[in-house]
C-alpha cells in the first residue's frame, strides 16, 4: 500500500526528531502503526520519562523538502515501494534516503567495491577494472565517493550503473576534488543519503554512510585497506547483514594490504576478479533474515513512571539482550520493549541493532 504524502512528510518528521535513530524509528512505526500517530504521542511518552525532546517544526521540515525539490532529488521514506529491497531488510534499515539521478539502480543487484583513500595506482586499476567487470555481469557498483579506490570503481561502473553513498547531503560535493565525478553520478548513475539537505560530511557521518553502502549490496569489496580502516568497518558490516564479503589480495610489504590480507584470513572471499565474485552469488546460501519478532505485536498500553524506573535499574553500559530484561522482570517482551523506547527517546538508555540495550 502506498503511502499519503501526509504520511511521508511525518516520517521525514519523525526521523528529523531528536534521540530518534533507526532502531526507535521502526519501534514507533510498529507499535503506533503511523509515523503521524507517533508524532502525536511522542511528547507525552518523553515528558512521562523524563526527557526533553520534541518533533522538530514543521517549518524545518517544509524547508528541507523545498531544498531538495530545488536540488531535484527525490525523497524515499521507509514503507515506500522505491525503498531497496536490500537496504529494508537491514536490522534496522535507515528510515529515509534523499537520491540524486536514476533511484531504479538501488533496486538492482548491486556490489560494493571500497577501498583505502590513499591508494597506488596498481589498486585504482585493479578497482577500476572489477567495478567494469561487475557492470558488464549485470550488477550495480556501490561505492563511497572518497578518493582513490572509490573513485575508480566508480569512474569504471559509470556506463553500465553505480551508486555513489555519500556522509554528507546529496549535493555536498565531497571531497571537492571529486566534484567533476559527482556530475558524472548525477547525470549517469545515482547519488545516495540519510543527512539532510545541505548538510556537510561530519566523521560521525561515515559508519552511517558505510551501513547503507553495505545494506544495498549483496557482497562488499575491499581493494587495498589498512587494519584500523572505515573499508574494514563495512566489511563488518556486511558480515553482520549476511553479505558475501570479498578481499583482493595483496603483498604483505605495502600496509594497505594488510586490511584485505586479514580478511582473508579471517574467512573473506579472495577475489581476483569478477568470476570469483559470481561463483559466491551462484553457491547456494541464505541471506541472514533480519528479527523476526514484533514486540508490539500485542498493544502494551500504558507504561507506568515505575515501571520506567524498575527497567532502567537494570541497565548497564554493556549491551544487554531485551530478552533478558523481560525475563528478570517476569514480564512481557513487548511491555519491555515499549518501557525501553520510552527510556531511549528520553535519553535514559540506548537502543541497539539485535535486540539489545545499554545506558
Amino acid at each position: 500500500m502506498s503511502l499519503s504524502e501526509a504520511e511521508r512528510f511525518a516520517r521525514l518528521r519523525l526521523a528529523r526528531t531528536e534521540r530518534i535513530g533507526p532502531v526507535a524509528f521502526s519501534q514507533l512505526l510498529q507499535r503506533f502503526g503511523s509515523a503521524q500517530a507517533a508524532l502525536t504521542a511522542l511528547p507525552d511518552m518523553i515528558r512521562k520519562a523524563g526527557g526533553r525532546s520534541t518533533p522538530p517544526p514543521i517549518e524545518q521540515v517544509e524547508t528541507e523538502m523545498a531544498a531538495g525539490a530545488r536540488a531535484g532529488a527525490r525523497l524515499i521514506v521507509l514503507g515506500d515501494a522505491a525503498y531497496p529491497p536490500m537496504l529494508a531488510a537491514v536490522d534496522p534499515p535507515p528510515p529515509l534516503l534523499w537520491v540524486l539521478g536514476d533511484a531504479d539502480l538501488l533496486s538492482r543487484p548491486c556490489v560494493a567495491v571500497v577501498g583505502a583513500r590513499i591508494a597506488s595506482a596498481g589498486g585504482q586499476r585493479i578497482a577500476r577494472g572489477l567495478a567494469q567487470q561487475l557492470g558488464q555481469a549485470g550488477h550495480v557498483v556501490i561505492s563511497g565517493l572518497a578518493r582513490g579506490i572509490d573513485a575508480a570503481a566508480h569512474d569504471g561502473a559509470l556506463p553500465t550503473g553505480t551508486v555513489a553513498v555519500l556522509g554528507g547531503g546529496v549535493d555536498d560535493v565531497y571531497p571537492p576534488d571529486n566534484a567533476a565525478l559527482y556530475d558524472r553520478l548525477r547525470e549517469q548513475g545515482c547519488i545516495v543519503s540519510e543527512s539532510p539537505m545541505g548538510a556537510r560530511a561530519q566523521a560521525r557521518d561515515f559508519p552511517r554512510r558505510n551501513r547503507i553502502i553495505s545494506g544495498l549490496s549483496r557482497g562488499v569489496v575491499v581493494v587495498e585497506a589498512e587494519l584500523r580502516s572505515g573499508s574494514l568497518i563495512t566489511a563488518r558490516l556486511a558480515a553482520e547483514h549476511g553479505r558475501d564479503v570479498f578481499a583482493v589480495p595483496g603483498s604483505p610489504l605495502d600496509p594497505r594490504s594488510r586490511g584485505p590480507n586479514d580478511l582473508i584470513r579471517n574467512g573473506a572471499v579472495l577475489c581476483e576478479g569478477v568470476d570469483d565474485v559470481e561463483r559466491a552469488f551462484s553457491t547456494l546460501r541464505t541471506l541472514r533474515e533480519p528479527p523476526g519478532d514484533h514486540p508490539f505485536g500485542d498493544a502494551p498500553g500504558e507504561i507506568a513512571p515505575e515501571l520506567l524506573d524498575r527497567v532502567a535499574a537494570l541497565l548497564s553500559p554493556t549491551p544487554t539482550p531485551r530478552d533478558e530484561l523481560a525475563r528478570a522482570l517476569h514480564l512481557p517482551v513487548s511491555t519491555v520493549a515499549a518501557a525501553l523506547l520510552e527510556l531511549d527517546l528520553a535519553g535514559r538508555a540506548t537502543l541497539l541493532p539485535g535486540g539489545l540495550v545499554s545506558l
